[in-house]
């Protein structure tokens, strides 16, 4: 395992983050994700721990606060050599104000977390998604406020748009708060959007990526053909997060030659592929079976070369949206040059 620095906290994470969603939730609407029991999760947490992941990630909603009381209950003693991520923002009652990212609720989240996770301190408090209702400020201010008091060390955020990140960027400098140290945000071969406003962003501000969903939901470990018929999995029953799925087959073509020629499998090299990428700090991977878990843990040792990189990348590309067109046009800014526009 290799570890990597989470922005400028001067602390490293495993490249591969163990994510908790599969954890618990039978009978409810996650059971579709995992349903995992917490001899499941004892195991899966020990097999991760022990192939040198020291990174693991939860959220309160995930199975309704389950997952964070089984990953404290798996975690036991080892909790102090784990840096240990969950996040706020999701309705956990029926309570008006059980849900978002006021002070109100972040200060309730934070201490059900720590109860649930059996646990002190928090490494990463991540807000779950953005709050249309609570200004950004009185959300910041909150989340400083817990740092100060020790309960947790650093904030991110997640699922934000490029805009609100530098937003919120803005006014922790301004007023002097803590900052998001990261974003958790989608980033796959089947969906490259993150490329066209937050990677710049994140370069530019210094801000960590952790990559959730690496697969697309299940569709590139290899279980899918263009005819359907061997469907399975959880994308077979929870169809997320959407994709465009031609785009996404023709990527998968290419992945399963590559896969055979490296001795390895697709799933492998859609993981190999995002930890290629400079700005990535860690991806999160999740396994309902120990030998999904397994396969996984073996991307790290998988170089892609340039050509397979080059391959995947020509595949998977998005069409460039504007004003992303207009840079790619040729440059006039240097002496010498000239932009000339070509005549059909």
């Amino acid at each position: 395992m290799k570890y990597r620095l989470l922005a400028d906290t001067g602390v490293f994470v495993s490249e591969l983050c163990l994510g908790a969603m599969t954890f618990g939730g039978r009978g409810q609407m996650w059971e579709v994700i995992g349903g995992l029991d917490q001899a499941d999760a004892d195991a899966i947490v020990g097999r991760a721990l022990d192939a040198g992941v020291n990174f693991i990630d939860t959220a309160d909603v995930y199975s309704a606060g389950e997952s964070e009381t089984m990953v404290g209950k798996a975690l036991g003693t080892r909790r102090k050599d784990t840096v240990l991520a969950t996040k706020v923002r999701g309705r956990m009652g029926k309570g008006a104000n059980q849900v978002g990212l006021s002070r109100l609720h972040i200060v309730e989240a934070v201490e059900a977390s720590l109860t649930r996770l059996g646990t002190d301190y928090i490494d990463l408090y991540q807000v779950h998604r953005f709050d249309t209702l609570t200004g950004l400020e009185d959300t910041l201010r909150a989340l400083d406020d817990l740092v100060r008091s020790g309960k947790v060390r650093y904030v991110g955020c997640s699922n934000f748009a490029a805009w609100q990140l530098m937003k919120a960027l803005a006014i922790s400098r301004a007023e002097h708060l803590e900052r998001f140290k990261c974003t958790q945000s989608y980033y796959s071969l089947a969906g490259r959007e993150l490329e066209r406003e937050m990677i710049p962003l994140l370069k530019d501000q210094g801000v960590g990526l952790l990559v959730w969903s690496p697969l697309a939901g299940g569709f590139l470990s290899g279980k899918f053909s263009r005819d359907g018929k061997d469907a399975s999995g959880r994308r077979a029953s929870f169809d997320f997060p959407p994709i465009d799925k031609e785009r996404a087959f023709a990527t998968l073509d290419v992945m399963r030659s590559i896969a055979t020629a490296q001795g390895a499998t697709v799933p492998q090299v859609a993981l190999a592929w995002v930890l290629a990428r400079d700005v990535v700090t860690s991806v999160i991977i999740g396994a309902r079976k120990p030998a999904q878990l397994d396969d996984n843990l073996k991307a790290v040792d998988l170089a892609l070369t340039p050509d397979d990189i080059t391959a995947l990348d020509d595949v998977s590309r998005l069409a460039a949206e504007y004003p992303a067109w207009m840079e790619n046009m040729p440059s006039d800014r240097r002496p010498g040059e000239e932009r000339r526009f070509e005549r059909r």
